[in-house]
């Protein structure tokens, strides 16, 4: 049975997590912090869900700066295979390799030189485990991606090691810190569930989206800053296609900024509002429901 591979606790405390990951960019509330520690501490992956646009990837974006970390991203969707996510074999050089020693030696040897690391294309998965630096894995979307591509996860997820049959069991030396995010458009399996731990992102309330956004923009006023997470709110409650992200708050603060803006009034808010929401659909309705034009 392979040794488990060794844990280097990045994170000394719930407060040292709440500290690095506020100066990485990222403001997390009490839950992220304890959660993230704990997946830390215990070894464990961590399982984020939770709406399109609530901060899931930057999460895993933040903890990597935070812990100076290689960010390792294999970004999941339908149709995503094996040979894509774990690894695969560069045949156009082996079929090189093949032409260049005909006639040379036995086929089980050309057979045993081109199945070597020479030869070995790694994907995410096994770059991942391979790594002997510090290192976050993220899996993102991971429910886009085929029911099938949950099995290979699990080897991942359960023992930290690949198995490539003409070169045997790699087994990390340095467990990775490893985030899954989910949007929830399918139920993942129990057994990925089983080998997480798990934490809901949902939209943070507007106190916490407006410490957000004047961190990532200072220059912006606060009365502006209170004027737009009101109306982001406003937004958030309309039945839309693609409600308005924690990301997009930001880049409409800054649009404001950058336009000096000083009143976030019914014209201002409908001519910046493609900023915010991207389908003519939703922009239709913000302006129907907001009343934005006479």
């Amino acid at each position: 049975m392979p040794r488990p591979p060794s844990q280097f606790p990045q994170f000394s405390s719930v407060g040292d997590v709440e500290k690095r990951l506020s100066e990485a960019g990222y403001l997390p509330d009490a839950q992220i912090a304890t959660t993230v520690f704990l997946a830390d501490r215990l070894g464990k992956p961590l399982l984020v869900e939770g709406p399109a646009g609530t901060g899931k990837t930057e999460l895993a974006k933040a903890l990597a700066a935070a812990t100076d970390s290689e960010l390792i991203r294999l970004q999941c969707y339908e149709g995503l295979d094996e040979a894509r996510a774990l690894y695969e074999w560069n045949y156009r050089k082996q079929l090189l390799r093949i032409q260049s020693d005909q006639g040379d030696g036995s086929w089980q040897e050309t057979h045993d030189s081109i199945f070597t690391e020479e030869f070995l294309l790694t994907r995410p998965l096994l770059t991942a485990i391979r790594r002997d630096e510090p290192t976050v894995l993220l899996v993102d979307e991971v429910d886009k991606a085929d029911v099938e591509v949950e099995g290979l996860l699990l080897e991942v997820l359960s023992d930290f090691q690949v198995t490539i049959p003409e070169l045997g069991t790699v087994a990390a030396v340095r467990r990775p810190f490893v985030v899954l995010t989910s949007n929830a458009t399918r139920e993942l399996s129990e057994a990925v569930k089983r080998r997480c731990l798990f934490l809901h992102l949902d939209y943070p309330t507007a106190e916490r989206e407006r410490a957000i956004v004047t961190g990532q923009v200072p220059d912006l006023d606060d009365r502006i800053a209170g004027q737009l997470v009101a109306t982001i709110g406003r937004l958030r409650d309309l039945d839309l296609k693609k409600a308005p992200s924690i990301a997009e708050s930001v880049d409409w603060a800054r649009t404001l900024v950058a336009l000096q803006i000083e009143d976030l009034d019914e014209a201002a808010v409908d001519q910046t509002l493609g900023v915010v929401l991207k389908h003519a659909s939703d922009q239709a309705k913000a302006v129907r429901e907001l009343k934005l034009r006479s």
